[in-house]
């Protein structure tokens, strides 16, 4: 063997004992870390769990508290068989099913005793339908009417955009019933001329929704269209397209999320509301009446208020609001936060 070989040799020998001193070293490295993280867990134990983890879990659990308990309340007046609020204190020390079955009652059919309750809550079902035909007409409406101007004001430079822009965040400041006086002098005079959208008509109700929630809906939107490459429009002019191709086949299925938050909140605004529905609506036929004015009834005579028949109602009145929410539940995040990345 030559001098280059034996040098060669050597040079192997001592890098493989370097790589095995390291290799050593790194294990031993490795099992004192495991060890004094052992050392540290046994040492802080429980008190350090709650310190850094546990106080979370237990803000969770209040809060799920807080919010589930005036539900329970609810569910548990729904169910009980005394009409009191004071007896539903104790909760479901009775159950039955009575003041479900008097929302579906017949008067004529009824059991003698329940006849005052069942007059009561006869059109409950009736309004139900009309509140849900107001709360669907609203959300389709803001939805439609909200989207198109807010594409107009995302696309398009015209005289008074700014002003326009300005002065939607400056009306959204201040809510609707502030002007139910107002509305209800307007919906006179209108009945005057054309009955239809007078006092007393479902659709001059969803026409003082579909006023009052286009502002704040329109500005909300717009954030959102801004977040969509106005190069999406120029390649679909390229290739043809009107601005109303564009804007139903391109825009629209892309700004999905925000279109299903502004009608879910559009949807339960309506569903829940009372005033300018009692403007509207209070002097026409108890056939018309939405679901929040019948509910009121039942507890708006001091003298015989029907609390666990208003409890039953709400309860039921809860569901269609609980379901559409959970149902675009999967939209409600990035419709809120998508609009506010860029605009």
């Amino acid at each position: 063997m030559n001098t280059d070989e034996r040098h060669a040799a050597r040079g192997r020998i001592q890098g493989d004992e370097r790589h095995a001193a390291r290799s050593r070293s790194i294990q031993d490295g490795g099992g004192v870390a495991q060890d004094d993280r052992g050392r540290l867990q046994r040492r802080h134990g429980f008190g350090h769990w709650c310190a850094h983890t546990g106080w979370r879990h237990l803000v969770g659990v209040l809060a799920v508290g807080f919010a589930a308990f005036p539900i329970v309340y609810v569910v548990s007046a729904s169910l009980s068989s005394v009409n009191s609020m004071t007896a539903a204190n104790n909760l479901f020390a009775t159950v039955t099913g009575r003041n479900y079955a008097l929302l579906s009652c017949d008067p004529a059919t009824v059991a003698a005793a329940d006849v005052s309750d069942c007059n009561y809550v006869a059109g409950f079902w009736q309004w139900f339908a009309n509140t849900l035909a107001i709360s669907v007409a609203t959300a389709v409406g803001t939805v439609l009417m909200g989207a198109a101007a807010a594409y107009a004001f995302s696309r398009f430079r015209f005289a008074g955009r700014r002003v326009g822009l300005t002065s939607l965040l400056i009306i959204q400041m201040f809510p609707q019933m502030l002007a139910f006086v107002a509305i209800l002098l307007l919906l006179i005079t209108l009945g005057a001329i054309s009955p239809a959208l007078g006092v007393g008509s479902k659709i001059a109700l969803v026409a003082v929704y579909l006023g009052g929630a286009l502002g704040a809906n329109t500005f909300l939107m717009y954030g959102f269209f801004n977040t969509i490459p106005k190069s999406l429009d120029e390649a679909a002019k390229i290739d043809g397209a009107t601005h109303a191709q564009t804007f139903w086949t391109i825009i629209m299925p892309l700004v999905t999320p925000i279109l299903a938050v502004v009608g879910l909140l559009s949807f339960i605004a309506s569903f829940g509301e009372y005033i300018l529905a009692s403007v509207a609506l209070g002097g026409s036929s108890t056939d018309n009446w939405t679901l929040a004015m019948g509910l009121y009834a039942l507890v708006g005579d001091s003298r015989s208020p029907h609390l666990t028949l208003f409890a039953a109602g709400a309860v039921i009145a809860a569901l269609p609001v609980l379901l559409l929410f959970l149902f675009l539940q999967k939209y409600i995040v990035s419709g809120l936060t998508g609009g506010a990345v860029k605009g």
